[in-house]
């Protein structure tokens, strides 16, 4: 049997996956601005 707090720790992290896949899909669309941001970042 589950308590209902790791059943609320599990919806938290099933909603920021989500949030995650709608972010990576909307900067795949953009182009290759994710990657080229993070090398900019590491260089600083």
């Amino acid at each position: 049997m589950e308590d209902d707090s790791d059943l609320e720790f599990r919806k938290k992290q099933q909603e920021e996956q989500r949030k995650l896949k709608e972010l990576k899909e909307k900067a795949a669309q953009k182009g290759p601005l994710t990657g080229g941001g993070i090398k900019k970042s590491g260089k600083k």
